[in-house]
């Protein structure tokens, strides 16, 4: 199944040379023009992966990682910024982005951050099953020696 990217910038130019790329290497890229754009994407669509601006009109990108983790926690946020600073950084990062890239973005950093983010989702998915699995072993055991028993005894 292709993975969903949520690309969220107000410049076209760059929404659209980012969705060509994603889908180059085998995603489904969704473009948003802004956070406000993206909250609404995010609550209608299942997403896997967010690129987006820290500036824009409306809702910024910190504020739109705040609210998709709210709505979503396991969504891998990746935010970049043509202003970088320090601070924006540290936000970002506080807040649960995944990454943090300065523009314009390499797009075999692009990449590699993207796999990388999806690739720890996946495996945190994974592990969530497994722990799953253990729970249900670790109860299922008592049941099973309660069933022995009772075969034992009635032999």
């Amino acid at each position: 199944m292709m993975e969903n990217v949520l690309i969220v910038d107000d410049e076209d130019d760059i929404l659209h040379l980012m969705a060509e790329a994603i889908s180059r290497w085998g995603y489904n890229p969704i473009i948003a023009h802004d956070g406000q754009d993206a909250i609404q994407k995010v609550e209608e669509l299942p997403v896997d992966l967010i690129l987006t601006d820290v500036r824009m009109p409306k809702v910024d990108g910190i504020s739109l990682l705040q609210k998709v983790k709210e709505i979503n926690p396991d969504t891998s946020v990746i935010v970049f910024t043509g202003y970088p600073a320090i601070q924006s950084a540290v936000d970002a990062l506080k807040s649960g982005a995944y990454d943090y890239l300065v523009k314009p973005v390499d797009l075999a950093e692009l990449k590699n951050k993207i796999e990388k983010a999806l690739q720890a989702k996946r495996l945190q998915g994974t592990y969530g099953v497994l722990k799953s699995l253990n729970w249900a072993l670790i109860i299922s055991i008592p049941l099973w020696f309660l069933l022995a028993f009772i075969l034992i005894r009635t032999l």
